[in-house]
């Protein structure tokens, strides 16, 4: 075990544990859109920075990916944390300036409008990397990766193509922080990553509910039947 002070108050954590981890059980406030507790850290918002104190130094760090250690201060909203992260909430507005959820952040910490030049062609992405790895991890499917380099790099299936990996699940959907990624449903088909899945339909209550692809993919790594698996959860 370390121990450690956020904001004056002593904490304690599992060697291992990064500073966010901690906070965040310590019921501390810090803003993160590329991070989630099932697929760990990479460190690409910058928006969870903290500042860290160790004997007479002190640093601006990424609280997702620095080690809890014995003796350090953490403080989450001094001013020089404040600055990183209006200046990150500009950038990310630049970029995704029709983003709801970046400008409520934005909102948050007094930013309403970007001194840098807006981006028009990245629709709400910020390259968190989360849908890339749900789909990979949780999923197991691996539909989906980056491409492209510099200013021209995107999530994407390969090619662009649809993908004969994805099982259109919508975890990516579901995952993604800002809302770029979405699913369209009509007339029993759902449209996602440029491709078309057929629903299937609940036996006892006839509703659409899940892509038979889905379904299929389950029923390959879990040995359930198919004929259990078309049941809606509502029906089961």
């Amino acid at each position: 075990m370390v121990e450690f002070a956020i904001n004056g108050k002593k904490v304690t954590a599992e060697k291992g544990e990064s500073v966010l981890d901690v906070a965040h059980r310590e019921g501390f406030d810090i803003p993160t859109l590329c991070y989630h507790d099932t697929l760990g850290s990479d460190g690409r918002c910058r928006l969870c920075v903290v500042e860290v104190r160790k004997g007479n130094r002190k640093r601006i760090a990424t609280s997702c990916l620095y080690p809890a250690e014995s003796g350090i201060e953490v403080f989450t909203e001094s001013p020089d944390v404040l600055l990183v992260r209006k200046t990150v909430l500009e950038l990310l507005l630049a970029r995704c300036p029709n983003s709801e959820t970046i400008q409520y952040l934005a909102k948050e910490y007094g930013v309403t409008q970007a001194r840098y030049r807006k981006d028009n062609d990245k629709g709400k992405c910020i390259l968190c990397n989360l849908c890339v790895k749900t789909c990979e991890l949780n999923v197991g499917a691996a539909a989906l990766g980056m491409s492209g380099k510099g200013p021209f790099k995107k999530v994407t299936t390969p090619y662009g193509e649809p993908s004969n990996d994805c099982i259109g699940c919508g975890a990516c959907v579901a995952i993604c922080p800002t809302g770029h990624i979405y699913i369209e449903e009509k007339d029993g088909v759902r449209t996602i990553w440029n491709k078309r899945f057929e629903l299937a339909r609940c036996p006892k209550c006839n509703r659409y509910h899940a892509p038979v692809e889905q379904l299929a993919f389950i029923a390959s790594r879990s040995g359930t039947t198919m004929e259990q698996l078309l049941i809606c959860p509502d029906c089961k």
